[in-house]
């Protein structure tokens, strides 16, 4: 088999011809615990990247290639010879697509020039691939003992190696950051690097990955764990600048911004600003939105900063329409903390803030240009906190079908336990739904059904919460549930699902600990003010209220035709006072 990495036909004139054949079958080493994908090695000169690689492939069982040799034995000349005759331009065009087409083959580890990751579309090739990119980080101390005798490099070539390297530095370090995989190393024995980057790749896990298809505005939501400590990796590539200002609250913002911080510098990003709010739904406000927007903009914000929500659903909704009215538009980015945030209202670009009339009534629809959901922060979350997360999950499983709702019935009470396994399969199936949801409706214009049906349970939730005046009494996610077996109830009375469906949405969300009756949150409402609340929900039309109503798993509808008298009797048998 030959791995042919010279241009075709249509291609432009390459300086690199064909790279020697490499063999085909590649001897596997039992015992270690790696994927069988290509490696490839990054990092500054005298970073040790080639005798590193010589060695990780023997220890992988993979053939190495080493692209400056290749690209010297191919043209016949040094380096330093094609830099002068074409140019660095020149060189790094044909230095990118033979790296494309060795990584198009079977697996390698393949060792790149110091310069080859620092230029963008290379780094967009070497990800595209499929490779684990791991980034060998040696102290300049070590980088300037091994880069002695090195003069004839292009970049040394009549220069202090000193001023050089402490150049590259600056220049490179946020670059190479981007790597999948960070090993820092020092004077060690070859041997000790090598075991280092074996271990450091098998304990490397990829985010799963889902996309909102939504064109050019589309973008990925990512769920792993560890994803506060990659932000910069992860969001280089997404946004326009390394310039952010973080917006988080006062409690989230101890337990995890010190990690996000660490993550978003490492890869080189300037913090312009840290906006910590008070924690509660009662941040949702105009005031909120003028401290924040003053904060950042007096920070020095451009149109090329990216606003970062970390937190819940309301920092989230607070922050997203912040970066929708700075400048006219900022670019955003959710990194959620909690399970309602991760499993609904970080995806889907639905931004705003309550007036005392109601909940979200003013607000813009801004989609982030990425959600990092990390696992780990859940399990810092309260209790009662996660649970309130789960009512979304149980309302996308009655919209998702019924596989999807039988699930939320089996693993619920050991998700709401903080089972990792359950809690991320919640998030995935969540997002899925969600995502689907939004592309295809992503504004709710939908006559009937689309988005809307997302808001299965939220018309008689967001009454309930706007009641209780948004102190934390009662939670977002409590008010869905009550929502729910509202909503389950209405549909059942209608006559458009069996009796038993309220009793079982009910039953589930007691079985994890959720209110899932009026009754259950102790304390009385009105019926009036209740249905006064919902005739001014956002989505009531001419003061009519609609519902999302219920016929099965799977089979939910909206409604704008139930007669208002239904509504009222159902609160008043849930222990509504007139």
């Amino acid at each position: 088999m030959t791995r042919n990495t010279a241009l075709t036909d249509e291609d432009e004139p390459s300086l690199i011809p064909v790279p020697p054949d490499l063999p085909d079958e590649e001897p596997a080493l039992p015992g270690v615990a790696v994927e069988r994908r290509s490696i490839v090695l990054v990092g500054m000169p005298g970073a040790g990247k080639s005798s590193i690689g010589r060695r990780l492939a023997a220890r992988l069982g993979l053939p190495f290639v080493d692209a400056d040799a290749e690209i010297e034995a191919a043209a016949g000349l040094p380096i330093t010879e094609i830099f002068a005759r074409y140019g660095e331009p020149h060189f790094r065009d044909g230095e990118r697509r033979v790296i494309s087409r060795l990584l198009a083959g079977p697996p390698l580890v393949l060792a790149t020039g110091g310069g080859a990751f620092a230029d963008a579309q290379t780094r967009a090739a070497v990800r595209r691939s499929g490779a684990v990119s791991v980034w060998l980080r040696v102290p300049l101390a070590a980088l300037l003992r091994r880069v002695a005798g090195r003069e004839h490099r292009p970049m040394f070539l009549n220069a202090d190696p000193r001023e050089v390297l402490e150049r590259l530095v600056v220049a490179r370090h946020p670059l190479f950051a981007e790597a999948d995989v960070t090993v820092d190393c020092s004077d060690e024995p070859p041997e000790v690097t090598t075991r280092k980057v074996v271990e450091a790749i098998g304990a490397h896990r990829e985010p799963q990955r889902l996309r909102v298809g939504l064109g050019e505005r589309g973008y990925d939501i990512l769920v792993g764990e560890g994803l506060l400590a990659r932000a910069g990796t992860l969001l280089s590539p997404v946004l326009p600048s390394r310039r952010v200002a973080i917006v988080s609250d006062s409690d989230v913002a101890r337990l995890h911004l010190p990690a996000l911080r660490e993550g978003l510098q490492a890869a080189g990003f300037t913090i312009l600003a840290e906006h910590l709010v008070p924690p509660g739904e009662a941040t949702k406000c105009l005031a909120a939105v003028q401290g924040a927007l003053e904060g950042i903009l007096g920070a020095g914000a451009d149109r090329r900063t990216a606003v970062i929500a970390l937190g819940g659903g309301v920092v989230g909704d607070l922050a997203g329409f912040v970066a929708a009215i700075a400048l006219r538009g900022l670019p955003f980015v959710q990194v959620p903390t909690t399970l309602l945030a991760q499993v609904d209202s970080s995806v889907g670009g639905k931004t705003g803030i309550n007036l005392s009339l109601g909940k979200n009534l003013a607000g813009a629809f801004h989609q982030p240009k990425l959600v990092l959901a990390d696992m780990a922060t859940l399990a810092t979350l309260p209790p009662r906190e996660l649970r309130a997360g789960w009512a979304e999950v149980a309302k996308h499983g009655l919209i998702a079908g019924e596989e999807l709702w039988g699930w939320c019935e089996a693993a619920g009470p050991r998700a709401v336990a903080g089972e990792a396994e359950a809690l991320a399969h919640a998030v995935l199936e969540s997002c899925r739904l969600k995502g689907t949801v939004v592309a295809a409706d992503e504004r709710e214009e939908s006559e009937e059904g689309g988005r809307a049906l997302l808001n299965f349970g939220h018309t008689f939730g967001h009454a309930l919460e706007a009641e209780c005046g948004y102190g934390g009494a009662l939670l977002h996610g409590e008010a869905v549930a009550v929502g729910l077996g509202l909503a389950a109830s209405l549909s059942a009375r209608l006559g458009h699902c069996a009796q038993e469906w309220p009793t079982r949405v009910m039953a589930h969300l007691q079985a994890v600990g959720l209110p899932a009756r009026i009754g259950d949150l102790g304390r009385g409402f009105s019926t009036r003010l209740l249905v006064e609340r919902m005739r001014k929900d956002k989505k009531a039309r001419e003061g009519a209220m609609r519902f999302v109503l219920f016929r099965a798993p799977g089979a939910c509808f909206t409604a704008g035709d139930v007669p208002e008298a239904m509504v009222e009797a159902l609160l008043r048998d849930e222990g509504c006072a007139p």
